[in-house]
């Protein structure tokens, strides 16, 4: 792209004289309002996420700066894709499925046993699945700057979660709504709460069980209130989709250098991640193994007996309701 000139004559006569104009590449000063939920400058991987890509846009001196404002002090965890296309914030980081009442497809992007692995979250980046989401994302107003799966467990307060038996008379809080279609169709009574209210529920003995991600397992204390946790391992059966986001209208703002600064710095971001996500994994496993709580494993079998009540219950329901969605659990299915 041809940058304008900016012409400036030097100041000293004689020197103007001589060497007439000097002319420099005018670069345009923009800066970006990036908003998420997660806790700032206290380690939480993404929150640095979104911190990696401000820091090396502004390393590349291309007249582009990035404003985080973590800790949804800026705009509400569940507001943000809204406040994406309202222009009120140009960036955020924030569990897809949040923004699945403007899309149902996002729904997608956490639903039981879709993604088994870290490993396999990455193939998942790659294929037809992913390439339909991010085309329902763009056509909602909106670019991936930088992909992010986060790993899940789950557990109760005096069992270990194996299979779809061991649910029956559970009273369970889960994370999302394909995840409470699921321990619901294994018998298990649903109970909506906050995630903020987790651990007094499980103390009160208003719930008895729950799903949340591995990050969050540790952050709300979950090892102090849960006899048993269900981590991820080989055949995770929960998984959730955070991207890192930019409204079209921002993104068509930026010049060609600005744009190829925050891609590289996206990039570098996204790796990052995938790097730091397992290890929430081994965190969450350590926290529980040191509070003398014990920590399982699904078993490809156990795995594949939760997906069939997956099948006949959330996968069922986003195929009848959501316009495209049984291709979208196929094309999900189909990447091994």
């Amino acid at each position: 792209m041809q940058l304008p000139i900016r012409c400036k004559r030097p100041l000293l006569g004689a020197l103007a004289l001589l060497a007439g104009f000097v002319c420099l590449p005018a670069l345009a000063d923009v800066t970006l309002k990036a908003s998420h939920q997660f806790p700032g400058g206290k380690g939480d991987v993404r929150d640095e996420m979104v911190q990696i890509i401000a820091r090396e846009v502004k390393a590349a001196d291309v007249g582009l700066e990035i404003k985080v404002y973590p800790g949804a002090s800026l705009v509400k965890a569940a507001e943000q894709w809204k406040a994406m296309q309202s222009g009120q914030i140009d960036m955020s980081s924030f569990p897809l499925d949040y923004a699945s009442g403007f899309h149902p497809q996002f729904g997608a992007t956490l639903m039981p046993g879709l993604v088994k692995s870290h490993a396999h979250a990455q193939r998942l980046n790659k294929s037809p699945f992913m390439d339909e989401m991010r085309k329902v994302i763009e056509e909602g107003g909106a670019r991936v700057l930088a992909d992010a799966w986060l790993a899940g467990a789950f557990g109760a307060k005096d069992k270990c979660i194996r299979t779809p038996d061991d649910v029956k008379g559970m009273k369970i809080r889960s994370a999302g709504s394909t995840f409470a279609e699921m321990w619901a169709g294994a018998g298990g009574s649903i109970i909506s709460i906050a995630s903020n209210e987790v651990y007094n529920a499980l103390q009160q003995g208003v719930i008895t069980g729950t799903d949340t991600s591995t990050g969050s397992m540790v952050s709300f204390r979950m090892y102090e209130q849960l006899q048993c946790v269900t981590a991820p391992g080989d055949h995770a059966l929960w998984f959730m989709y955070e991207p890192v986001l930019i409204s079209q209208r921002s993104w068509n703002k930026l010049d060609d250098r600005q744009k190829a600064a925050l891609t590289a710095a996206s990039q570098k971001a996204e790796a990052y991640f995938a790097a730091e996500s397992a290890k929430l994994d081994e965190k969450m496993d350590e926290a529980f193994k040191k509070a003398g709580r014990e920590v399982i494993t699904l078993t490809e079998a156990e795995f594949n007996a939760w997906r069939d009540v997956a099948q006949r219950t959330s996968y069922k329901a986003f195929a009848d309701k959501v316009p495209g969605g049984k291709e979208l659990i196929e094309k999900a299915l189909s990447v091994q």
